[in-house]
């Protein structure tokens, strides 16, 4: 059976790009990265591609005139490379609706909150600040709204009472790690579908423990 055909957009160092990486590794899982594209030429995760031996893409947002002929350039890159599902991995730039649009249902994104809480930026911080005990991370499908879209995977992740944006910012990267690939071998499998705004599983068994902190 033919393996998924992955494209990796990324802004920055990569680590989630890198997850993917080693899942690929596997000669089992059931997807596989054909380009790695980055809009900044400093970007570290393109080093962690070129030692995987994968091609990596700087498209450069800065050198186009506007946003709509830089996606127009994003978007003839993953049809070059025959891409079935996008990655958004750390990339920082927001997407007009055309072009999410052109890939709606097809691209997916990583965030570090519990989704639809604490959209946008610092997100870390704003959940210490509210005193809230639980913050997390969320994949979720791509849609036109900034971190908007039907919910597919998240992680719950207790808050500590000494917890700094740096910590937490840790923590919710060793669940990321462990989501981005088991996320992707979801949709890989054929075990994912969007049906009335919602993902809908198939084969798929799904958490039933809740969690309570602090503690009693």
């Amino acid at each position: 059976m033919a393996k998924l055909r992955l494209a990796v957009m990324i802004s920055g160092s990569g680590t989630n790009l890198q997850a993917l990486i080693d899942a690929c590794a596997d000669p089992d899982y059931p997807a596989e990265i054909q380009v790695v594209i980055s809009n900044r030429p400093d970007a570290g995760g393109l080093l962690r591609a070129s030692k995987a031996g994968i091609k990596a893409v700087v498209i450069d947002h800065k050198k186009f005139e506007d946003r709509e002929s830089f996606e127009d350039a994003l978007h003839v890159c993953l049809k070059d490379h025959q891409t079935q599902l996008v990655c958004l991995a750390g990339f920082m730039r927001i997407l007009n609706a055309e072009f999410v649009n052109r890939w709606r249902d097809r691209m997916i994104n990583i965030h570090p909150s519990l989704l639809p809480s604490y959209k946008g930026l610092n997100t870390h911080a704003r959940a210490i600040e509210d005193g809230v005990r639980f913050s997390g991370c969320t994949i979720h499908y791509v849609r036109p709204e900034m971190d908007n879209g039907p919910i597919l995977m998240q992680a719950v992740i207790p808050i500590a009472p000494d917890e700094t944006p740096e910590s937490l910012a840790t923590k919710t990267l060793t669940y990321e790690h462990q989501m981005y690939p088991a996320a992707v071998k979801l949709i890989a499998d054929g075990n994912v579908r969007i049906s009335a705004g919602k993902v809908v599983f198939k084969d798929t068994e799904l958490g039933e423990t809740g969690l309570i902190s602090p503690l009693i």
